[in-house]
């Protein structure tokens, strides 16, 4: 796993840092090539928080802790992530298994009836707008003003699609496409 640790308000003497790349590298298990990890670590007030981010097969899985000490949020935030990775392979197990089901089926000329519908992520609407050119600051007072999380808008500066959110701690941050 290749590592990049950030830190923020905050020195890590060399038994942490290496504290961390063990306890994630134990994730290295899970993913056939060599993932990238970011971790970013920092004080809030009298705790210290650890955010990592893991970017493997084009899936990026992310938690973020605060706690008293950093060794003790790097090992809540493995738990996190070898959580989300397992549920992320059950997921496409069960998908791949219910497709090969149906392809069989569909094959076989054989009424299929699936039963339960497993599917967690179904879209229910669809929404279609005109997206305007316009700047980050102009995209965050709309996204206020229609009282969304998110907003979807074409960068003026870039022309480029970009998303701006409302982060947890009530910033703004921006997302830009590669």
């Amino acid at each position: 796993m290749k590592f990049n640790i950030i830190t923020r308000k905050i020195t890590l003497d060399k038994p942490t840092s290496d504290y961390i790349e063990k306890k994630l590298s134990k994730l290295d298990k899970f993913f056939k090539e060599e993932p990238e990890a970011r971790i970013v670590a920092g004080t809030v007030k009298d705790k210290e928080y650890v955010e990592a981010s893991i970017f493997a097969g084009g899936i990026i899985y992310r938690a973020e802790v605060t706690e008293v000490d950093a060794k003790t949020a790097v090992d809540e935030i493995v738990d996190i992530i070898e959580r989300q990775i397992r549920k992320n392979k059950t997921k496409l197990e069960k998908k791949i298994k219910r497709e090969a089901v149906e392809e069989s089926v569909l094959i076989s000329g054989e009424d299929y009836l699936g039963g339960e519908d497993t599917e967690e992520f179904k879209i229910v609407k669809t929404k279609r707008f005109q997206v305007k050119p316009m700047s980050p600051e102009e995209a965050v007072l709309q996204m206020k003003l229609l009282g969304h999380s998110f907003f979807v808008f074409k960068n003026n500066e870039t022309d480029e699609m970009n998303v701006v959110y409302e982060r947890k701690d009530g910033k703004y941050a921006l997302i830009e496409s590669v």
